[in-house]
């Protein structure tokens, strides 16, 4: 009989064991997609938007995928947001308001500009080019913040323009390189008002950011090791 309640016994601990093995392993995925499902961008607007932690805090997507267009472009992540915010009102899928036909029928857009960025589709179709990014959508957030690094780069190289001077960097993002040089922004004092407020949402943002960065870093580190 003593083999009998041995091997009982042994089978009762390998089944606990087991069973807490299972429930740990389940525990760990439940909080992955927890995690998972407040990082997730899609359809996602943010509720204070003048709050760059709060935007971040409320989606780590957003943050990761702004971190990696920093890194790649080295164009500062509050100049990024802001040139965002004032193109889209981090909208995915805006447009620019209809022109009116007779003072009252719909009439078509005035550009083709479209999503987070507000990216034309002859400069969004030269990012994809220029990147190898073909499967990048103008409404995908991720996508919309790489484009407006890569288009801010290229106005530092092309316009001489420092990397964190957010007023010049939107006057270039909305008139071109090609305009900037030109100043054809000198006469538009609308837009450089603006371009002013580009400036300071940026600064705000910057300080913000400086404030909670830290605790972003250290926030949605799931990790799937036990599978």
């Amino acid at each position: 009989m003593k083999p009998v309640v041995t091997e009982n016994i042994g089978r009762r601990v390998w089944t606990n064991a087991f069973s807490h093995a299972v429930f740990f392993r389940i525990s760990i995925l439940i909080a992955c997609f927890s995690c998972l499902g407040g990082c997730a961008g899609w359809n996602y607007k943010p509720a204070n938007p003048d709050n760059i932690c709060t935007i971040f805090g409320e989606n780590e997507y957003w943050y990761k995928t702004a971190e990696k267009a920093f890194a790649r472009w080295r164009i500062p992540i509050p100049v990024l947001m802001a040139i965002m915010y004032q193109e889209s009102k981090y909208q995915s899928d805006a447009k620019p308001p209809r022109t009116t036909c007779l003072f009252f029928f719909p009439g078509p857009r005035p550009s083709s500009a479209y999503g987070y960025s507000q990216a034309l589709d002859g400069t969004w179709k030269k990012y994809k080019q220029e990147t190898g990014n073909w499967g990048a959508d103008r409404d995908d957030f991720g996508d919309a913040i790489d484009f407006i690094g890569w288009y801010c780069l290229k106005s530092h190289q092309q316009c001489k323009i420092a990397v964190n001077d957010a007023y010049n960097m939107y006057l270039a993002y909305h008139e071109g390189q090609n305009g900037f040089l030109r100043k054809t922004h000198q006469k538009k004092n609308n837009l450089k008002a603006t371009a002013r407020g580009v400036k300071q949402k940026a600064a705000i943002y910057a300080s913000q950011l400086a404030s909670c960065e830290k605790r972003l870093k250290e926030r949605c580190r799931c990790c799937l090791w036990p599978f």
